[in-house]
């Protein structure tokens, strides 16, 4: 599935539901927040170790697959609403962080 297709697929189930009253730019930027949140609270009391070892528990990893995907689902809905290409934006932020943060030199 490429980004294109999540984003009609999204579509297609807002549509289905009569939802795209509901998906204003506000409400899925307040929603996309709110499973940042949650993905974070899954995290927030691990130390370092304990969070780069998450998939050892089944059910954990569950969890964080599933916030993964909402907080996806609600980011590519935002930007298709707003008509924002993702990988577009995220190439040109990128070209300008490697020009703001040069790699050192050896």
């Amino acid at each position: 599935m490429t980004l294109d297709d999540l984003s009609q697929r999204l579509r297609e189930f807002a549509d289905a539901r009569d939802w795209q009253r509901y998906h204003t730019p506000k409400n899925l930027a307040m929603a996309l927040s709110g499973e940042v949140g949650e993905l974070t609270a899954l995290f927030q009391w691990l130390t370092p170790e304990e969070s780069a070892r998450w998939q050892d528990a089944p059910d954990f990893a569950a969890n964080v697959r599933d916030e993964l995907a909402d907080v996806t689902i609600y980011l590519v809905r935002l930007a298709d609403v707003l008509g924002v290409d993702l990988l577009d934006v995220a190439k040109t932020k990128l070209d300008r962080n490697e020009i703001r943060f040069p790699a050192p030199r050896d």
